[in-house]
């Protein structure tokens, strides 16, 4: 008896059929959220891709962002007073994130990372791509004392969604991990809440057709070269031609030569399940592959004004420039 409602489950889902647009295609369009605690990688001493569900409870309630949305949740000392002069100020509190509650479902299962091929979760760096990751992180901690704009993460700079949320390989973020899909018989667009983001992928009538429509490998542009096809009832969107600065950001490292295939299939009323592969022989010893689920949500997508009245970045530079004088003078 206890397996009677799971095996009734997967009976519905058998017969259960996605909605059509008006070219007979599934529809993927409308608000979808990727939010969890789930990253793109394992956590250090996990060796199993899956929980259950009484283990993704318990190991959720003391994930650190969770806990922060609880610790923030007390009400504040009003006797407390303001912080000390010179101190750390802190960063956002929990009010301004949103990055779920829970680990990611997929196919039913509770996972702890989104990588599931290689077995261990992990990303697959050859020794030439664990150096640039290595650089990478230089370049991150310099941003601490930037020379220059180009010192600073392309996030940092409005350009493109942090954490790797705009795609190609649209992870979850810390908030704003929500995505709205605009379908036509001849596009679908991506707009992404973070940054507001959009990546506009035309569509073709076969694979070879959308590998022939990509612009030359001279350009780079933010979010790659996107183009995309139907296998079926699931959306392909093959990426290449990502630009240098942003694949080595990360956390989805790419150079100019990698290639990322993202699949999209709508496999319940409320659920697209989404899988992409990359490849890429500058970081990666092998291809490897990913799932997540995106979920339906009933709530807009509101605009991320990074740029309007972002006073952010010149008065990080004029500070470090003003503490640079400082020493300079012996003050």
């Amino acid at each position: 008896m206890a397996l009677a409602p799971a095996a009734d489950a997967s009976a519905a889902a058998a017969k259960w059929s996605p909605p059509r647009a008006a070219d007979g295609r599934p529809d993927l369009s409308g608000v979808w959220s990727n939010a969890s605690v789930t990253k793109l990688t394992r956590p250090p001493g996990q060796t199993r891709l899956s929980l259950s569900e009484a283990e993704a409870k318990a190991m959720a309630a003391s994930n650190p962002l969770v806990r922060r949305l609880d610790a923030d949740t007390a009400p504040s000392d009003a006797e407390e007073g303001a912080p000390a002069a010179g101190g750390d100020p802190g960063g956002y509190n929990s009010f301004w994130l949103d990055p779920g509650r829970t680990f990611g479902q997929v196919k039913g299962e509770y996972r702890t990372s989104w990588i599931v091929d290689p077995a261990n979760g992990q990303l697959p760096l050859s020794d030439a791509g664990r150096k640039l990751v290595a650089r990478a992180a230089v370049h991150a901690r310099e941003a601490d004392t930037p020379t220059g704009p180009d010192s600073l993460e392309p996030w940092d700079r409005c350009l493109i969604s942090s954490r790797g949320s705009g795609g190609p390989g649209m992870l979850n973020n810390i908030y704003n991990s929500n995505y709205q899909i605009v379908q036509t018989p001849g596009s679908v667009a991506f707009v992404v809440e973070m940054i507001h983001d959009a990546r506009i992928v035309p569509l073709f009538h076969d694979k070879a057709a959308a590998q022939a429509a990509h612009g030359p490998a001279a350009l780079h542009p933010w979010l790659g070269d996107s183009t995309g096809w139907w296998e079926g009832d699931t959306l392909v969107v093959e990426t290449v031609n990502v630009n240098a600065e942003q694949g080595r950001a990360g956390p989805l490292y790419l150079s100019p030569r990698g290639r990322v295939t993202e699949r999209f299939s709508r496999v319940a009323p409320g659920q697209i399940f989404y899988a992409f592969e990359v490849e890429d022989p500058v970081y990666y010893s092998q291809p490897w592959r990913a799932e997540m689920s995106l979920n339906a949500s009933k709530d807009p997508l509101f605009e991320y004004a990074c740029h309007e009245g972002n006073y952010a970045l010149p008065d990080i530079l004029r500070g470090v420039r003003a503490a640079e004088g400082a020493r300079k003078s012996g003050r």
